[in-house]
């Protein structure tokens, strides 16, 4: 669904709720930080190297080959520091500074709607961060937030395309050529300069890395670090579902935007219900028409389409215009 493809009744009913709500819950998944081109590792085609990336996702995995699972995590890391925020978090995040009382509840670990300066205190992280980092080992609580080196250790690169033996033009001895060649067989290097190899895929060799150069914990000198993200099997943030269930419960929720995410994962999805319980009519902005499309009445919309361009237009009546320049707060 296009801008003009939207119904004339529906922008103009989401438009006349839109700037009477002030309470005001969202739900963000991968979709909202499609247009910014992200991976979302999610559903068919969600492999990384052959692996399911959600058989990556767990202590399990971690434990077994801590090297893997950080080369799985890097790269992501790598991948979101080269991307840019997209209007739909520039949206959100003005949308946040407009109405005090309005809460973001997002699962996505990208760190896009921090980035696009989404006010922390109106933002919450279900899934944690790819930038957050703690210590592994049972007597040690060393964590650290926003971490944004990259790589967070050298062993952990991502590799550069290797250059090509060239015949030489100028030298009939064989010298150029035999170091042109012995220069291509080194193959790719980290520190390296030229495009970055792609290692989500099967294809690219990538080095097997001793666990003595993984990321080692600053405090205890002997665990592991991890990344900061909630695997399958492991508890939500509690501080997290306490402050968002402490705000549902407090008074009637007038608007619950649902974006980029079929909402379909408990206990995340259950919000939708509870906001409506509340008094919420819902907004469904996604890619697939059937996703967040159960359950909506006709007092509810479905926005079919990139997040990234519906949102900042129909957000404008009360963020006003997201300039096509919109960079990153310094």
């Amino acid at each position: 669904m296009t801008l003009n493809k939207i119904p004339t009744k529906d922008r103009e009913s989401f438009t006349e709720h839109l700037q009477k709500s002030y309470r005001i819950l969202a739900l963000c998944g991968a979709g909202l930080s499609a247009s910014s081109g992200l991976p979302t590792f999610r559903g068919a085609g969600g492999l990384w190297r052959n692996h399911e990336a959600t058989s990556l996702a767990t202590p399990e995995a971690f434990e077994a080959d801590p090297a893997l699972v950080w080369q799985f995590y890097s790269y992501r890391r790598h991948m979101a520091l080269n991307a840019r925020p997209n209007p739909a978090h520039f949206a959100l995040a003005k949308l946040a500074r407009k109405r005090p009382e309005f809460v973001t509840l997002t699962q996505n670990v990208d760190g896009l709607s921090q980035r696009a300066g989404h006010p922390a205190s109106q933002l919450h992280l279900l899934h944690g961060s790819l930038f957050d980092i703690r210590c592994t080992s049972f007597y040690c609580d060393y964590a650290e937030q926003n971490n944004f080196t990259d790589p967070i250790v050298p062993a952990l690169a991502i590799p550069k395309e290797s250059s090509q033996p060239l015949p030489s033009t100028t030298d009939n001895t064989g010298a150029e050529a035999s170091k042109s060649l012995f220069d291509a067989m080194k193959g790719a290097k980290p520190s390296g300069e030229g495009k970055d190899l792609d290692i989500s895929d099967a294809g690219i060799p990538i080095p097997n890395i001793p666990v003595e150069d993984l990321p080692r914990c600053p405090r205890c000198q002997k665990g592991l670090l991890r990344p900061g993200v909630v695997w399958f099997g492991e508890a939500l943030p509690e501080k997290t579902m306490t402050a968002v269930d402490k705000f549902v419960a407090e008074s009637k929720i007038d608007l619950m935007l649902v974006i980029g995410t079929s909402a379909k994962v408990f206990p995340a999805a259950g919000y939708v219900e509870e906001a409506r319980y509340r008094g919420a009519r819902v907004a469904v902005f996604n890619m697939d028409k059937q996703d967040g499309k159960k359950g909506l009445t006709e007092e509810d919309w479905l926005f079919h389409g990139d997040a990234g361009t519906l949102l900042p237009e129909l957000l404008r009546p009360v963020i006003g215009d997201i300039p096509a320049d919109t960079v990153e707060p310094s």
